[in-house]
């Protein structure tokens, strides 16, 4: 069964690592470029000091990528896989943190261009977790593997 954004978004609401967490899909664009993402505060996703738990600033950004790509591009045609991931902190998060992935023509493109030149690419997405007062407390950056499936070059 094939879901479009409005069935996926309920599906990952649903999901028990999100729903458990207060991790809630707000918005997924119908062409699937762009996705809204918030992690709520609650005592399931808070520290020891109070502030929002690493894991959960991090895990609240973990699929969305992919998805997005594999949306975009196709999963009969195509292989997508998280490679890697890095999480940069930089100030306490104290209320909702909300995240905006966003997949751009020029990231399309460049990673098309790969695809016709090697047969793979590696691209990388940043994503940054904006407090309520609009402060960036944490920055994720993303690598995804994404190759052809038949191994044909595409056209």
């Amino acid at each position: 069964m094939e879901l479009g954004p409005r069935g996926m978004r309920l599906l990952l609401n649903l999901y028990p690592p999100y729903l458990f967490t207060r991790t809630q899909v707000k918005s997924i664009s119908p062409d699937w470029r762009e996705c809204v993402v918030e992690l709520k505060k609650s005592l399931l996703t808070r520290n020891y000091v109070g502030t929002a738990f690493g894991g959960s600033l991090f895990a609240a950004t973990d699929p969305f990528y992919m998805l997005m790509l594999i949306k975009i591009l196709g999963i009969k045609d195509y292989i997508v896989w998280d490679k890697a991931a890095e999480i940069h902190y930089q100030r306490p998060a104290r209320s909702t943190v909300t995240y905006r992935f966003v997949i751009t023509d020029e990231a399309l493109a460049a990673i098309r261009r790969d695809l016709e030149a090697t047969g793979k690419s590696l691209p990388r997405f940043e994503v940054k977790g904006l407090d309520r007062e609009g402060h960036t407390c944490v920055t994720v950056v993303k690598t995804l593997y994404i190759k052809k499936k038949s191994g044909e070059r595409p056209q």
